[in-house]
């Protein structure tokens, strides 16, 4: 925890600049001081009454004293944003995607290491409370050694003629859409479960010709700690969960005492080799998005700056989640398995 509070400034009123500002509200130890947004009148509506609005980060460091930003803009905006506000010594929490490529992910992390602000991507999956307790489960070697985990994700939004256009209609242009913008979430989740990627087997499909990129794809992990994943993931096709955004979808984990489930509504639960159902966490907090791992990983990033510990997503490390992602592609287009560490030009 911090000495004193932290000042910060949203940059970006988008879709879901709103789960942002919300969950700040429910942080310990910062607050959010004023909103940019080159858009006026979405800046101001954005902000409220209780707090100013200004258009670009110029006139942002010109009237207000902040110690972070929090960046929830388009990703070819990352690099400049992010090195104006470490030229004034601000911190940054940023929302992926980092950047279009890898090659600017890391061109971006390369620019901003060294000059002495913190910097961490707001990858905020692997903060749902199921993905906490499964992760528990693994420490306390509960469960055991895990096997395989296989992921179904549906969300259904993105059948129809007009799909994405109500809610974030830019999804429609990516030339890669469900790995670079849904499946890197699990896959760094994965990381967190499971360690480092060593291989990676993938298959992608468009199946609405109205947008630009794939929006279905199957990808099978496997990691230097011996256990593999399966992210089996599309946005065309619909789910039948109560409320398919919860979750996104279910996840079996099999290890070598038994299996761990995630079920569609955040229950985890725990069945032992020759044993009953257990129910191990029942999640659901009613606050927030999807467990309310919006306001969790943005407490890390205060208490971080506050006593000097790493973050979860640093810069650094993130590029490995990256990296993962870029093999999934490549994989996908070459037919065969790729090694990130080795196999990416």
């Amino acid at each position: 925890m911090t000495d004193r509070e932290l000042r910060g400034a949203l940059v970006g009123c988008g879709y879901f600049a709103r789960f942002h500002l919300d969950a700040w509200s429910r942080v310990d130890g910062a607050r959010i001081v004023a909103v940019v947004d080159p858009d006026p009148a979405r800046a101001t509506a954005f902000a409220g009454p209780a707090r100013p609005a200004v258009p670009d980060l110029d006139r942002l460091f010109d009237r207000f004293e902040v110690d972070f930003i929090d960046l929830v803009t388009p990703p070819q905006t990352h690099h400049r944003l992010t090195l104006a506000a470490a030229e004034r010594g601000t911190h940054v929490i940023c929302q992926k995607p980092l950047a279009p490529t890898l090659a600017e992910a890391e061109a971006l992390v390369d620019a901003v290491e060294g000059t002495g602000v913190r910097f961490m991507v707001h990858e905020n999956f692997r903060w749902q409370p199921w993905y906490r307790t499964i992760r528990e489960l693994l420490d306390d070697g509960v469960v055991g050694r895990p096997f395989h985990a296989g992921f179904e994700f549906r969300t259904g939004d993105g059948w129809t003629p007009d799909a994405y256009l109500a809610r974030q209609p830019y999804f429609r242009d990516y030339p890669r859409l469900l790995f670079h913008e849904t499946g890197v979430h699990f896959i760094d989740t994965f990381r967190y479960l499971f360690g480092d990627v060593a291989s990676v087997w993938c298959r992608t499909w468009r199946c609405n010709p109205a947008i630009a990129g794939e929006d279905a794809g199957v990808a099978t992990l496997t990691f230097a700690g011996g256990a593999a994943a399966t992210f089996d993931g599309s946005r065309y096709h619909e789910s039948d969960a109560a409320d398919p955004r919860h979750t996104f979808g279910t996840l079996r984990l099999d290890t070598e005492g038994g299996t761990v489930r995630l079920l569609a509504d955040g229950t985890v639960t725990w069945t032992p080799l020759g044993g009953a159902v257990e129910t191990v966490a029942v999640n659901r907090p009613g606050i927030g998005f999807a467990g309310d791992c919006v306001r969790a990983i943005q407490q890390h990033f205060v208490d971080s700056v506050g006593d000097g510990t790493p973050f979860e997503s640093e810069g650094r490390d993130y590029l490995r989640t990256l990296a993962a992602v870029e093999a999934c592609y490549r994989s996908a287009e070459i037919e065969e398995v790729v090694r990130p560490d080795t196999d990416l030009p």
